[in-house]
């Protein structure tokens, strides 16, 4: 069953261009000049019920822009979207109760108050009855590890704490589809497992639909198979995570143990392809992918190597090359 499908979903702003100084101001008081950015071009895709879809992109690629759509914060220029046969911007009471956007720089928690009383508030906005909100809250915050953290003022919680009470207040309702917008930016390492953890164990388990964004390449590679990659409003990629490497790095890094490795000649090494390091005991190489096996022969011919080894390029490398693209 399809969750989310979009066709053709265009944003484009419209801003005014200020001119420099006072004469400036003064000008656009009577002639106001203004300059269209489309931030989401004619995107179209879809995502199954239960999917776990990671939506990358550079800042400024549409990303946000896209979620906000499919949330009902913004509405779109041109196109169309259906979010569990609900057309989001149309912000029926019926969809609402079943969809949660999380923003890793946003709050939606009260500041000044307990996290505990925020949820309550939560609950009663939801109706979610006295037993099950005990029963919802007991669970995720022990899963969570912030039990103890419930009475205490959200603006005393740590980053970490107070972004796992954010993914609290939005299961509160049990969602269906489930938006998460950064939600391990600024994390320490250890925060980051626990949050990666709990999101993947909560889809494994209730089957929510969850659309990520991160520009931590480890929550894509331990949460999502699949991946929709945009850029400049546009869909560059969608497809399974793996597939990237093959489609996009034509080349396998090969790495030898040799002895006296440093006093290689740099034209003989760079024979077998482009040396990425070398040190006394190692030399790593960028090797073509229909090269491998022809190169790995050679060396162990010709070189006095003691141990090899050949590896992907770290998805993490391609990711980054695909942006500086």
């Amino acid at each position: 069953m399809t969750a989310i499908e979009v066709s053709g979903l265009t944003k484009a702003f419209r801003t005014y261009k200020k001119q420099p100084g006072f004469s400036g101001a003064l000008k656009g008081l009577f002639r106001r000049q203004y300059e269209q950015t489309v931030a989401v071009n004619e995107v179209g895709f879809k995502i199954e019920s239960g999917e776990l879809v990671g939506f990358l992109g550079p800042n400024g690629a549409g990303k946000t822009t896209t979620l906000k759509m499919l949330a009902g914060l913004l509405y779109p220029t041109s196109g169309t979207a259906k979010v569990l046969g609900h057309t989001p911007w149309e912000r029926h009471d019926d969809y609402r109760r079943q969809f949660a956007l999380v923003l890793g720089q946003k709050n939606q928690l009260w500041w000044d108050l307990p996290a505990r009383e925020s949820l309550e508030l939560n609950a009663k906005i939801y109706g979610i009855p006295p037993e099950r909100f005990k029963k919802t809250v007991d669970e995720l915050t022990q899963l969570l590890e912030v039990t103890d953290k419930l009475n205490v003022n959200v603006r005393e919680l740590s980053l970490g704490e107070r972004m796992k009470m954010e993914l609290i207040a939005s299961l509160l309702h049990q969602p269906k589809v489930l938006f998460l917008d950064e939600p391990t930016i600024g994390l320490d390492v250890t925060s980051q497992k626990t949050v990666r953890d709990f999101i993947r164990r909560h889809n494994a388990e209730k089957k929510t639909t969850i659309v990520l964004t991160s520009h931590y390449m480890a929550d894509i590679q331990e949460l999502c198979e699949r991946v929709i990659i945009i850029d400049h409003g546009k869909i560059f990629f969608d497809g399974k995570l793996n597939e990237i490497v093959d489609r996009f790095a034509d080349f396998k890094v090969v790495t030898i143990q040799c002895a006296n490795a440093d006093k290689q000649s740099t034209e003989k090494l760079s024979s077998y392809g482009e040396v990425m390091e070398k040190s006394a005991s190692e030399i790593k190489f960028k090797v073509k992918r229909d090269r491998v096996i022809a190169v790995c022969k050679a060396l162990l011919d010709e070189l006095p190597v003691s141990d090899i080894d050949i590896q992907e390029v770290p998805i993490e490398d391609v990711i980054r090359q695909i942006f500086a693209r």
